[in-house]
């Protein structure tokens, strides 16, 4: 990455800073800008700031992007993919461990949209995005974070799965194992994410212009009692009302509820590999996607159960339950009856 600096002319007053950004030539739409500036990648007069910003005449904005000798196209890579569903508008997977959704600077390959560029062409792929890194894409889940993720291939399908999520109309629900026992038995968690101030890996809970808003509920599905070296766990159902990047690992953090398995927010979590339960990655799942067809209508769920390394962990609570919920067990019917991923993801936590 390097940094740029433009400074803004008369002409640029009073205009939105993702649309000036798109307009100036400073990334290549103002859907990149508005995602650069999200991300944290852009500063107006030394501050994060907003894509609804207005710009001022002499403000300095600098911002990041990739230095690239060579504009290579994206190629297709023969990386398996658990397909639950698929018709000539839609796919619906379960992501492994490991896999990164699009390239970034540090998986400039081996991401989703190369499986996908592979499993479909890149010519039946949505690009509603206007970035070519991004093909078929219209959500994500952080690299380690496993489960049921949805795909557009017509830009129809794109465009109405993207509006469909910002109006908080599908129903993303995620199993998420935290440390501590959480006495309620269900919670709600409304604080604004913005990229972090000092690390630029993180998000954080701030206040500032660039910060969004994010919700997210829980309810509790079983409880587990402390043990010798931890203070014990909680198994919830997550629920997402908007999709900021890290937003459950951040949002249970702030609760003093960490995941565990996190490696990034360590803050207020036990830091033993034992109090941890040996995972690698956070104990982070997308259980249950619920929606409508982008272009038929047609209500769709599916249910996915967990992975081998997120099971082997519940087995080894399971001498430490203090019982399952009622919702709780509504869960586990649901998940009794679902598919296990069939592909782990090993190969790609090993390259770490």
């Amino acid at each position: 990455m390097t940094s740029r600096c433009y400074v803004a002319t008369a002409a640029d007053e009073g205009v939105r800073l993702d649309a000036l950004m798109g307009q100036r030539g400073l990334y290549a739409s103002r859907s990149a800008a508005a995602h650069a500036i999200d991300d944290g990648k852009v500063l107006v007069s030394g501050e994060p700031a907003s894509k609804k910003h207005v710009v001022k005449a002499g403000q300095a904005i600098v911002y990041e992007v990739e230095e690239q000798a060579v504009d290579t196209p994206l190629t297709g890579e023969a990386i398996p993919l658990d397909i639950r569903y698929e018709d000539d508008d839609l796919i619906v997977l379960s992501k492994q461990a490991g896999l990164v959704c699009h390239p970034s600077d540090d998986h400039m390959d081996g991401t989703l949209v190369n499986a996908l560029i592979y499993h479909c062409g890149a010519e039946n792929l949505c690009n509603v995005q206007g970035e070519k890194d991004r093909l078929g894409i219209v959500h994500r889940l952080d690299m380690d974070t496993t489960g049921l993720m949805m795909a557009a291939k017509s830009n129809v399908a794109g465009e109405t799965l993207m509006a469909a999520i910002q109006d908080h109309v599908v129903d993303r629900r995620y199993l998420a194992l935290v440390h501590g026992v959480i006495s309620i038995e269900s919670g709600m968690v409304d604080a604004p994410i913005a990229r972090h101030a000092k690390d630029r890996t993180r998000m954080a809970i701030r206040d500032c212009e660039s910060s969004r808003e994010a919700i997210t509920t829980f309810r509790v599905i079983e409880r587990f009692e402390a043990g010798p070296k931890d203070n014990g766990y909680t198994l919830i159902d997550c629920k997402l009302f908007t999709g900021r990047t890290h937003q459950i690992r951040v949002h249970m953090e702030y609760a003093k509820h960490p995941l565990v398995g996190d490696p990034l927010y360590v803050a207020s979590r036990p830091k033993a590999d034992s109090a941890n339960l040996g995972l690698r990655r956070q104990f982070l799942h997308s259980f249950m996607l619920s929606l409508d067809h982008p272009v038929t209508g047609e209500s769709l769920r599916f249910a996915d159960n967990v992975s081998t390394d997120l099971q082997r962990v519940l087995d080894g609570l399971s001498e430490r339950s203090m019982g399952i919920t009622d919702h709780g067990r509504e869960i586990m019917t649901i998940l009794d009856d679902a598919p296990h991923p069939s592909i782990e993801g090993i190969p790609y936590l090993d390259q770490r």
